[in-house]
């Protein structure tokens, strides 16, 4: 539990661009310590936060199986494609390294389970609470921040992942 009492909260310190380079604006991804609370455990990552905001924007209406999928910590997300479904939808593709939990959803709760197998339910409107100032906090870095000018070859999928991001806040 954090020092709120919440059972589930996540936040950052020290987002940026890639760690030890000034900002360069064909650097998509904003990186930073991520610290997740989950019950009594604390997990701590140097993270992708755009990609953990967008995993946990995802998360708000699928579930989630750890390292079966992309981690909610991942290390890197250097590679954005948009899925062929027609969903709208993007697939981050980075290293295989990063900090992962189960998320079910259970009714009007979501189960979160850790690697140590700690589950902790966490009712689903503070869930979506605290995902959304997570994604919203992101998202202010980048709204505060030069625009990006990704490559030619990525202009179009890292469209795609903002549309998908504000698709699924508007939905939430």
């Amino acid at each position: 539990m954090d020092a709120s009492g919440k059972r589930f909260s996540i936040g950052f310190d020290n987002i940026g661009w890639l760690e030890g380079l000034e900002d360069d604006p064909g650097d998509c991804c904003a990186h930073g310590d991520a610290v997740a609370h989950i019950g009594d455990e604390i997990l701590t990552y140097y993270a992708t936060l755009n990609a953990t905001a967008l995993y946990l924007l995802k998360s708000l209406k699928e579930d989630h199986h750890a390292y079966e999928e992309e981690q909610f910590l991942p290390c890197c997300g250097f590679n954005i494609f948009e899925k062929s479904d027609g969903s709208g939808d993007v697939v981050i593709l980075g290293c295989p390294n990063g900090v992962d939990w189960d998320l079910e959803h259970d009714g009007d709760t979501v189960i979160l389970t850790t690697n140590s197998g700690a589950r902790t339910t966490v009712p689903f409107d503070e869930y979506r609470s605290e995902v959304l100032r997570f994604a919203d906090k992101v998202e202010a870095f980048y709204d505060s921040q030069p625009p990006r000018r990704p490559s030619e070859d990525d202009a179009s999928a890292y469209q795609a992942f903002w549309n998908e991001w504000h698709r699924r806040r508007s939905e939430a």
